[in-house]
């Protein structure tokens, strides 16, 4: 098994996040996916190991596939990158150069299924994050067309369901008919080729930016953090499916007793071993080929 991987490079840190590292270099910006897994908005320990490169390539992977739409990537291959990048070779395989955007402060989350909050509220209100869904639904119910559920994005603590008129209050209704609609078109694209893969993504998170004024993909793409994937041969209506994500590392915390206050119980060799596993078996499934540094 790999090492995991943290990253303390000597480069101006612009940023660092629950699991990525963002540098400064020069006019562009190195993104890092390290090994750290969080939970319940906590970072866990130990890390699991590669989870960063899983990451970036599957991301990657989707970056490609919908070549059509501008994303951040500048740079993917380790060995094209400026010399002082090269010089940690622990970096090849989980990193890329990527364009300086302006970040569009909200989540924009489609849902193709009744799952999670979203199916908590649907039994209080018959609604998710205010949109009225039919009645007689049920956990892990197919709805009957995707929807979307935006977020703001918090620095600390979970993020903040809104409607879709707060939405365009905070960045304006053209921005955000345009950010709706393109993360509705790329979930439904997505999944559907996701399912023929076997795969069933329930929902996902896509994050924006605006470079020179366009709109631009960034962040990850299509992953098991940002999204819920399922087995879809275990897929049932009324069942909650075990997830190709951190759902296992949850799952364990959730048997300790843990506050979900930090510090937090530190992970278990059987844990990190399982969990990597699933997200190797999504990256395999997804793209049809091993994981390679």
């Amino acid at each position: 098994m790999s090492a995991i991987l943290e990253t303390h490079l000597p480069l101006p840190l612009a940023r660092r996040g629950k699991v990525r590292d963002v540098y400064d270099l020069d006019e562009h910006h190195l993104f890092v996916a390290t090994d750290r897994i969080s939970a319940f908005d906590v970072v866990l320990s130990p890390g699991v190991p590669d989870k960063g490169a899983v990451l970036t390539q599957i991301s990657n992977f989707w970056f490609r596939r919908f070549g059509h739409v501008e994303n951040h990537l500048i740079e993917t291959e380790f060995d094209r990158f400026p010399a002082a990048v090269r010089a940690h070779p622990e970096l090849r395989g989980r990193s890329v150069i990527v364009k300086r955007c302006s970040v569009v402060p909200i989540e924009c989350v489609a849902r193709g299924y009744l799952v999670g909050s979203g199916w908590s509220e649907y039994k209080n209100s018959g609604t998710v994050c205010g949109i009225e869904l039919p009645k007689g639904l049920t956990v892990a119910s197919k709805l009957p067309a995707p929807i979307f559920t935006p977020a703001t994005k918090e620095e600390s603590g979970h993020d903040v369901n809104i409607s879709f008129e707060r939405m365009s209050e905070i960045i304006g209704a053209d921005l955000a008919g345009q950010l709706r609609d393109l993360t509705l078109t790329l979930y439904s694209e997505a999944a559907n080729y996701a399912r023929s893969r076997g795969i069933i993504i329930a929902d996902t998170k896509f994050e924006f930016g605006l470079y020179q004024g366009r709109i631009v993909w960034i962040d990850e793409a299509l992953t098991p953090d940002s999204s819920r994937f399922w087995p879809a041969d275990q897929y049932a209506v009324g069942s909650n499916p075990p997830s190709f994500d951190k759902q296992f590392v949850r799952d364990w915390l959730e048997t300790t007793g843990w506050d979900k206050t930090p510090p937090a119980p530190e992970l278990p060799r059987e844990v990190i071993e399982r969990t990597r596993e699933k997200y190797l078996e999504a990256y395999r499934q997804l793209t049809g080929s091993e994981l390679r540094f």
